[in-house]
């Protein structure tokens, strides 16, 4: 499983960070190097544009493990950015 964590760190500064958002990422395929994943994210309410938390679930499919994390990270940045559009987020 992997397991993302997005924190904001006001001014730099560790002691005040808080969680913004979160994915965990389960692999589906017995960790063939080409792989489907399940996806979960979430995201805590966001006080600039007044936004609810929400959490969605998702999949991605055929990715290739041997390419970069980030480039699962991309994936599912974009699932989590579309799926908010959707929602009017």
């Amino acid at each position: 499983m992997l397991q993302i964590t997005i924190e904001i760190w006001p001014g730099g500064d560790k002691t005040r960070a808080r969680v913004l958002a979160t994915s965990s990422v389960a692999n589906l395929s017995d960790l063939a190097d080409v792989s489907d994943y399940a996806v979960r994210v979430s995201e805590g309410y966001n006080h600039i544009t007044n936004s609810a938390p929400y959490s969605l679930c998702g999949k991605i499919f055929q990715h290739d493990r041997k390419s970069s994390v980030w480039a699962l990270v991309a994936k599912i940045a974009t699932l989590a950015t579309e799926e908010a559009a959707k929602a009017g987020r």
